[in-house]
């Protein structure tokens, strides 16, 4: 039978707790312990979601207080040297000052840098690395004690990491060299940090390697073969994990890589499916993403289900993981805390918690189960009405639409013409900008915000 997971859970929290704590924290209202209570407290609210869903196993490791790739840089002590000063006090200060800078008891450091992860509007902080960096595991790593904890409440867990390629493409490399050149040494690290979640009890470690769906030049694909000969060592089943995009012309090295599983993001790239199911070697898992981990709308139960029928057919329901897409970090956490929103609009949406709930549902439908029934027809009935909805299906658009023509898709002048045109009207200054998103958060704009929204 078909089994079902998800790549990762929103970790703010369904009223955005953990936002309200940290800055609570962050202004010293409260205590550290206050602010790792309230993590805590979302972590097993998250992982109750996971498993009263359906879910075969819940995600752990993917919860973080501020971002996961710099959770996994404090992890393996790769930790830029102006923060030197910090190492040996609070974690958690060290990792705040990491994320937002430091000015206190004399020390005063800026943040590392944050950039876009891939194509989303996640933002990530970037590690900083040079030929000098060394890598050494934390002792007590989170990733560890997370899978315990969940262990310990009962629920089967399932360690996520981000990959040791990944991790390393993710960074910036002082002296011109390529990062990937520390995979040497950080390799022992990620040995010995699934050696300890072998030695907890884990079996299956997920192991994002988001790199997969880019180019890849041929030293990141033999730092792969590199890495992963070495990681198959651990005895622990492997999901590598690839989202955002398809595999494309690198299929068969993801599916060469000796792992015990492979997730591909089918509701990016649904297409791929064909060549993956060629790729996908004897006795390998493959899990499906089709609940889309980013965005907001409910699931397409028909189209999902053709995509996991074809792959039932060549591989059989017991080496398939339905799942979602990618991490539902990208979604708000559940749509019944959504109480002003009319039932004609909700009736199209699926929170992280629906798609959940989604991910379950399909896989009921894909392994025969007749409980999967009901909800396969409200889903359909909810599609149609999205489809047909007045409310975003415009008859006079349409019309307006179909009536476009050849002339009127032909500029009537020369782009040269055009833009002197535009700059005798509009008189824009060299470098036009606007200050929409951008104002800097000083205390000044916070005041005059407040009185503007005050009245006063």
């Amino acid at each position: 039978m078909a089994t079902t997971a998800t790549l990762g859970f929103p970790r703010i929290g369904a009223n955005r707790e953990l936002k309200k704590a940290q800055e609570s924290y962050w202004k010293g209202e409260i205590s550290a312990d206050k602010l790792r209570a309230v993590a805590a407290q979302i972590k097993t609210e998250n992982w109750k979601r996971q498993k009263d869903a359906g879910l075969a196993s819940v995600a752990t490791g993917d919860y973080t207080f501020y971002d996961h790739i710099l959770g996994h840089s404090q992890v393996f002590g790769a930790i830029p040297a102006r923060y030197e000063n910090l190492k040996n006090g609070d974690p958690l200060t060290l990792y705040f000052a990491m994320a937002r800078g430091h000015q206190k008891d004399g020390v005063d450091v800026v943040a590392c840098e944050m950039t876009k992860w891939f194509d989303t509007n996640y933002h990530y902080i970037v590690p900083e690395f040079s030929d000098a960096t060394s890598f050494a595991l934390t002792a007590n790593s989170y990733f560890v004690e997370e899978f315990k904890e969940a262990k310990a409440q009962g629920f089967n867990a399932r360690p996520v990491l981000v990959g040791p390629v990944s991790y390393l493409l993710l960074g910036k490399m002082k002296d011109g060299k390529s990062a990937l050149s520390l995979l040497p040494k950080l390799l022992p690290v990620y040995e010995q940090l699934l050696a300890e979640l072998k030695a907890a009890g884990a079996e299956w470690v997920q192991i994002d390697e988001p790199f997969l769906a880019l180019d890849l030049s041929a030293e990141a694909k033999e730092a792969c073969k590199t890495a992963y000969a070495a990681l198959g060592k651990s005895g622990l089943k492997l999901m590598l994990t690839t989202y955002f995009a398809g595999l494309r012309d690198n299929t068969e090295l993801a599916f060469s890589l000796g792992t015990a599983g492979v997730h591909v993001d089918l509701v990016r790239e649904p297409q791929q499916l064909d060549d993956v199911l060629k790729a996908v070697k004897p006795g390998q898992i493959l899990s499906c993403g089709v609940v889309d981990g980013r965005n907001i709308w409910k699931n397409d139960f028909v189209n999902s289900l053709k995509l996991l029928e074809k792959a039932k057919a060549v591989l059989g329901s017991e080496r398939i993981v339905v799942s979602t897409s990618c991490s539902l970090l990208h979604t708000p956490v559940d749509l019944a805390n959504e109480t002003k929103l009319d039932a004609e609009l909700k009736q199209w949406l699926a929170y992280a918690q629906q798609k959940l709930e989604e991910v379950a549902v399909l896989a009921k439908a894909l392994n025969g189960d007749a409980s999967a029934n009901a909800a396969l027809d409200e889903n359909a009935k909810a599609i149609e009405a999205r489809r047909t909805s007045k409310r975003i299906h415009n008859d006079d658009v349409k019309k307006r639409y179909a009536a476009i023509n050849d002339a009127q898709l032909n500029r009537k002048s020369p782009f040269k013409k055009r833009e002197a045109a535009q700059a005798a009207l509009l008189k824009l200054p060299p470098l036009p900008t606007t200050t929409i998103g951008s104002f800097p958060q000083t205390a000044d704009v916070r005041a005059a915000r407040a009185d503007f929204k005050s009245g006063k």
